[in-house]
């Protein structure tokens, strides 16, 4: 090896490193648009380096940390595959059309195959129920980005929700209506992926 092009080779390593740690500490890598949904845990797909206790306010709060992570903005959820479901919603008794991906769809994406394991779904105000990934997808959950056709907004039951059909179910469609959702949390904004 010539000594004149390994120390270029060096020298511009050494000016790339700053450069690459500094690139590798942002919250989200190539993204256009705000964060909507970021899945932790053990995923192999990641667009994003660890929590940054600053940007990352309520998943810091909430005492969520990870070093690496995939990062979903609503036009990334929009774009996957979308499946329709319609519930009778406890809020009102019902029949409401939602629509958005399969929740093992958005899974795949962030490299998690399988059936064991567990997901932890944290909505926004910190509820944050468990799920098999076994039952996520018996149960054909979905990642809801529309409510009767129509985006959900903060403050209501989105932007996102992880949600189910359970009237679809015999063993949940024999709970009452109001019992039926304890698992699907609205406002979603994180999924812990326990292995």
């Amino acid at each position: 090896m010539k000594k004149r092009n390994f120390l270029g080779g060096a020298a511009a390593a050494a000016i790339a490193m700053p450069f690459a740690a500094r690139a590798a500490s942002q919250p989200v890598e190539n993204l256009k648009s705000p964060t909507l949904l970021t899945v932790t845990g053990a995923v192999t797909k990641t667009n994003r380096g660890p929590l940054d206790p600053m940007l990352d306010q309520m998943l810091a709060k909430q005492k969520v940390t990870f070093e690496k992570a995939h990062a979903f903005t609503f036009e990334a959820l929009t774009a996957m595959p979308a499946s329709t479901i319609k519930p009778t919603i406890e809020y009102d008794k019902k029949v409401h059309t939602l629509r958005g991906p399969l929740l093992v769809d958005v899974l795949k994406a962030c490299g998690v195959t399988g059936d064991t394991g567990k997901l932890a779904m944290r909505a926004v105000d910190g509820y944050s129920p468990t799920v098999t990934i076994a039952d996520a997808r018996k149960y054909r959950f979905i990642v809801a980005t529309h409510f009767d056709g129509k985006p959900m907004p903060l403050g209501g039951l989105g932007p996102l929700w992880g949600v189910y059909e359970p009237d679809g179910f015999a063993d949940m469609a024999a709970k009452p209506v109001d019992a039926r959702f304890a698992n699907c949390p609205w406002a979603l904004f994180h999924i812990d992926v326990q292995a």
